[in-house]
């Protein structure tokens, strides 16, 4: 209840959407419905192509995101990697910084 007075106060007007998205494989064919996504507060709505008009809200879950968990690489590597990136650059420029002959 006092979720839905909430939302009457101080709902998202949905004023600023993305280009409409189309889910599409490796192999360039389509999986999914076209959706468009609030700017201001994340919300997913389906999207008509042939009439060019934004329909009504997406349920959210796992499944209808863009990209499935399976393709994305393990944080614990990007975090590694970063953890050796930084002291690496910091090491390279040091040694830059020396070679330089003082004028």
């Amino acid at each position: 209840m006092i979720d839905t007075v909430l939302n009457l106060m101080f709902r998202c007007a949905h004023r600023r959407l993305t280009r409409p998205v189309t889910p599409v494989s490796h192999a360039g064919v389509p999986h999914g419905a076209t959706y468009v996504v609030c700017l201001d507060c994340g919300k997913q709505f389906s999207y008509d192509l042939q009439e060019m008009r934004v329909g009504k809200p997406l349920d959210q879950n796992h499944e209808a995101g863009v990209l499935h968990p399976e393709t994305l690489p393990p944080r614990s590597k990007k975090l590694k990697y970063a953890l050796w990136a930084v002291p690496l650059g910091v090491l390279i420029g040091t040694a830059i910084k020396k070679k330089k002959p003082k004028t």
